[in-house]
C-alpha cells in the first residue's frame, strides 16, 4: 500500500512539474524549433540526470527543487539543470527519465529520453547501478524492443556528461594517487571513446560530449579556500582530462565522413560566467554584489560529512540556505543553481546552435567555443 501511495505522489508531482516546466520554457525559448534534429537522448551522471536515481537519493529530498516546482524533482539543483535549457533551445520538453517511462504514454517518449544517473561515471563508482556503459545498453534494448525507429534515431541528438565521479571513486574509494592519475584518465577517455562509438553506432545522428567543468572551482575544493579562489592545481588535472578527450573525438570522427562527434566546452562555459561574475580573469574574492564569495553555495553545510539536505538523527538541519538562490552560482558542493545553470548554457548557445544546424555535405565545422579548454 505504501508503495502504491508512494508511486501515485511521485507520478502526481511529476505531472505537475511538467505543466510548469511548459509554461517555464515559453519563457526561455531561443526560437530553435525550425532544427531537424527533434530528438534527444542523455548519458551520464548529475549533470543532466532529471530523476533517474531512486527516491532514497537526496536530490528527492528537500531543498531540492525548491525554485521547480518547488518540490524534489530528482534534479541535483533548486530547480531546472542544464538539461533542461538544452531541450527548450531545442524547441522541446526535456526528456523523461527513462526509470519513469513505464507510467507514461509512448507520445512522451517521441522526444527522446533520458538515461543519465547521477553519482556515476564510465565505470562503477559508489552508485552501482547505471554506469555509462548500462545506460547505453538500456537504450540499445529500447531500440530492439522497437521504442525507436532508424527515422527517430536520424533525428536525435545525443549529449554525454562525464564530470568526476570516476575521479572522486579513484581518490577516495579506490585510495588513487596523484602520480597515478593521469594513468587512470587514459583509462577513463579510453573507455569513454567506445563508449561515444556505442551510442554512434545506434544509429544516433550526433554525439555531443561535454568537457568536464573546472573541478577545482567546485565548492568542495573551493571551501577550502573559504569560497574564494579555484583551486589551480585541480583545474590543470581536469584540462589534462579534457585534452585527452578532445584528441579521442578527433579520433572518433576520423573514422567517419561527416564528423558526427562534437564537444561543448562546459570548463570554458562556466570559467567565463565565474570570471564575469567575480570581476575578470583573475578571480580572486567577493563577487561583484559584494555579498559573499562567489564559490559558496547556497546550500551551505554546517558540519563534518554533511552534505546539503542533511540531519541529524534529531531532524536538526545540518545546512543553512541562502537567502535567494538566483544570486548563487552554486546550490551545493557540486551543482549549479538554476540561474547558474542558465548563465553556463548562455555561454554555450552559440557552440550548439552550430551542432544543431552542422551542414555535413558542406563538410562545415562548428567553429571553437569562444572560451577554451585551456581556460585557467
Amino acid at each position: 500500500m505504501d508503495t502504491q501511495k508512494n508511486s501515485s505522489f511521485i507520478f502526481s508531482v511529476l505531472v505537475l512539474f511538467f505543466i510548469l516546466f511548459r509554461s517555464t520554457f515559453s519563457l526561455l525559448d531561443h526560437g530553435s524549433q525550425g532544427h531537424s534534429l527533434s530528438k534527444l537522448f542523455l548519458f551520464g551522471d548529475s549533470y543532466l540526470d532529471t530523476g533517474n536515481n531512486n527516491f532514497t537519493v537526496r536530490c528527492w529530498k528537500f531543498p531540492y527543487g525548491i525554485a521547480v516546482p518547488g518540490v524534489p524533482t530528482g534534479r541535483y539543483s533548486d530547480g531546472l539543470i542544464f538539461t533542461d535549457f538544452l531541450a527548450s533551445f531545442m524547441g522541446i520538453d526535456s526528456p523523461l527519465p527513462y526509470t519513469q517511462w513505464i507510467n507514461l504514454s509512448k507520445s512522451r517518449v517521441a522526444i527522446g529520453m533520458n538515461f543519465a544517473h547521477g553519482g556515476t561515471g564510465v565505470f562503477d563508482t559508489w552508485m552501482k547501478e547505471g554506469n555509462m556503459t548500462t545506460q547505453i545498453n538500456s537504450f540499445k534494448q529500447y531500440i530492439a524492443d522497437g521504442v525507436y525507429n532508424q527515422r527517430d534515431l536520424d533525428e536525435s541528438i545525443a549529449v554525454v556528461s562525464n564530470a568526476g565521479n570516476d575521479y572522486t571513486q579513484y581518490y577516495a574509494g579506490n585510495r588513487g594517487t596523484h602520480e597515478g592519475y593521469p594513468a587512470f584518465v587514459a583509462k577513463v577517455i579510453d573507455q569513454l571513446e567506445l563508449n561515444l562509438r556505442e551510442i554512434k553506432q545506434t544509429g544516433v545522428k550526433k554525439v555531443v560530449m561535454l568537457t568536464m567543468q573546472p573541478l577545482g572551482c567546485l565548492p568542495n575544493k573551493a571551501k577550502t579556500l573559504s569560497y574564494e579562489k579555484c583551486d589551480k592545481p585541480l583545474n590543470n588535472d581536469t584540462i589534462f582530462h579534457n585534452m585527452l578527450l578532445q584528441k579521442a573525438v578527433q579520433r572518433l570522427n576520423s573514422e567517419t565522413t561527416d564528423s558526427p562527434f562534437h564537444i561543448l566546452d562546459l570548463y570554458g562555459a562556466f570559467m567565463s560566467v565565474i570570471n564575469k561574475q567575480g570581476g575578470g580573469a583573475d578571480y580572486s574574492g567577493i563577487d561583484k554584489t559584494g555579498s559573499a564569495p562567489l564559490l559558496k553555495p547556497c546550500c551551505t553545510p554546517t558540519a563534518k560529512k554533511a552534505l546539503c539536505g542533511s540531519v541529524d538523527a534529531n531532524g536538526v538541519k545540518l545546512y543553512t540556505l541562502c537567502e535567494n538562490p538566483n544570486d548563487s552560482l552554486f546550490w551545493d558542493l557540486y551543482h549549479p543553481t538554476q540561474s547558474g545553470w542558465q548563465e553556463i548554457f548562455t555561454s554555450l548557445t552559440p557552440s550548439f546552435d552550430e551542432v544543431m544546424q552542422y551542414n555535413s555535405q558542406l563538410n562545415i565545422y562548428p567553429r571553437r567555443p569562444s572560451a577554451s579548454v585551456a581556460t585557467s
